[in-house]
């Protein structure tokens, strides 16, 4: 009499917005037994697989009785969700500016060259067993168990457009496109960006990536390096090739094992990232039109998407940049900066009262012209930006969606000349957007292609009281 999975998600590696339901059945017990239910021990990890053998990753049992079809449902999404998060510090051995994070806590967009995920994806094994009530009344849990294999949910969801996969009973989102796997080529980043970014010299961001082998052929497949070629406004190629060893000392893994935070990690690929350490990279600035990035593999077969970085020519109109970060689809963070006119707001709101004119807990009388009146209590400011971007493609017109849909939004500002321990506090502001409509814009209906948007700086100044 064993209980036996009958449904279980198609692939190992699957977005946590997407359903996480198992089907589990016992037909001699059901069709035998009173007060049947279906027993799930959930496993949850954040660090190598779990073994269903122990309860070190048990975050809960749950049970369920027998539908009209004989079997147990059971839908993990609402769990796993909780387990999940944003990555927003980097993980230690990442740097900034050559300082390793251990010592000095920093944003992940701020990264020298590689940094592990510690929030973002979490195994998940599931122990299920049948519990019943047999002749004698007493309560038995059937001895034969049947253990998932370890899945990796990671902080992401599905958009109706999103292709599901079918397989007998068994669906889910096929996310081997995105894993970096070495025999493979053209592989994606978790980000529906498009290939072809823009940004200023002082940009910070970051490149997000599943690491998991294909197949999970450990020994096939080996995140080597990326490489960063740049050209001048001619295409030539100036410089030296960069190339950025994956190593512990960067952040990233000198050998590649099953621990949770090798199989989701970031890369800092834009402007500033380059600059806090590379002196072959700032020697290219003078003539630095563009420059592009690809992963490589042991063999130096590229394993990836060729990301293009251009870089904005400095804007004729003064306007100043503003330069936004949102958590995407995938859990990782996309960047887009706002180099046309912008405008800021400042409202205040705060607390009166009335005044009274002169000085009454004194030995005589004084009229002080300074008091007496409504006056302020306190005072809170909020400050609002409004910003455009410049004429974009229909596909950026389509990524744009995500910023509207985004839980987290934030201002990154960009490269200071200041030491790694001065104002790290004014690098990630969060804000609210608080643009609330998105029209999809195309060439055919629009012919160019620009946006406006409003953010709400999250944090209100708070003035002194009186």
């Amino acid at each position: 009499m064993a209980t036996t999975i009958t449904q279980h998600p198609l692939y190992d590696t699957l977005p946590v917005g997407q359903e996480v339901i198992f089907t589990v059945g016992n037909t001699p017990i059901v069709s035998t037994f009173t007060g049947v239910k279906f027993v799930a021990e959930v496993h949850i990890s954040g660090g190598n697989p779990p073994n269903p053998a122990t309860v070190n990753d048990v975050v809960g049992t749950f049970k369920t009785t027998p539908n009209n079809a004989g079997v147990g449902m059971f839908d993990f999404r609402p769990i796993i969700e909780s387990f999940v998060n944003a990555q927003n510090k980097a993980y230690k051995w990442s740097a900034f500016k050559t300082i390793y994070s251990t010592y000095v806590p920093f944003g992940i967009h701020l990264i020298d060259k590689y940094a592990r995920n510690t929030e973002v994806i979490r195994y998940l094994v599931v122990k299920f067993t049948t519990e019943y009530i047999d002749a004698s009344g007493d309560l038995v849990v059937d001895g034969t168990q049947d253990n998932t294999l370890p899945y990796k949910v990671f902080n992401g969801y599905l958009k109706y457009t999103d292709e599901i996969s079918l397989s007998g009973n068994n669906f889910g989102f096929n996310t081997e496109p995105f894993q970096l796997g070495g025999g493979v080529s053209g592989q994606r980043f978790l980000t529906n960006a498009p290939t072809t970014q823009y940004a200023n010299i002082e940009d910070y961001g970051t490149l997000p990536f599943l690491t998991t082998p294909i197949g999970q052929n450990v020994a096939y497949t080996t995140l080597e390096d990326f490489k960063v070629r740049m050209y001048d406004s001619d295409g030539v190629l100036i410089g030296s090739v960069i190339t950025i060893e994956n190593k512990d000392i960067d952040g990233g893994f000198d050998v590649w094992n099953a621990h949770i935070n090798r199989q989701m990690m970031f890369l800092g690929c834009f402007p500033a990232n380059l600059r806090n350490w590379s002196s072959d990279f700032n020697a290219a600035i003078p003539t630095l039109s563009y420059y592009v990035i690809s992963a490589h593999n042991s063999t130096g077969f590229t394993i990836s998407d060729r990301i293009t970085i251009n870089i904005n020519c400095p804007n004729q109109k003064g306007f100043e940049s503003v330069r936004l970060t949102w958590l995407n689809q995938w859990g990782g963070w996309d960047y887009y900066t706002f180099k046309m006119k912008s405008s800021k707001t400042i409202s205040t709101k705060g607390s009166t009262y009335q005044q009274l004119a002169g000085s009454w807990n004194e030995k005589s009388y004084r009229l002080d012209s300074f008091k007496g009146g409504k006056k302020s209590f306190r005072v809170n400011a909020t400050e609002k930006i409004t910003m455009n971007t410049d004429f974009v493609s229909e596909t950026e017109s389509e990524w744009f969606e995500e910023l509207i849909n985004s839980p987290e939004v934030y201002i990154l500002e960009g490269f200071k000349d200041d030491t790694v321990n001065s104002a790290l506090n004014q690098y990630v502001i969060p804000v609210r957007l608080t643009t609330s409509k998105y029209t999809k814009k195309t060439i055919a209906n629009d012919k160019l292609i620009q946006y406006t948007f409003e953010v709400e700086k999250s944090k209100t100044l708070r003035t002194q009281a009186i």
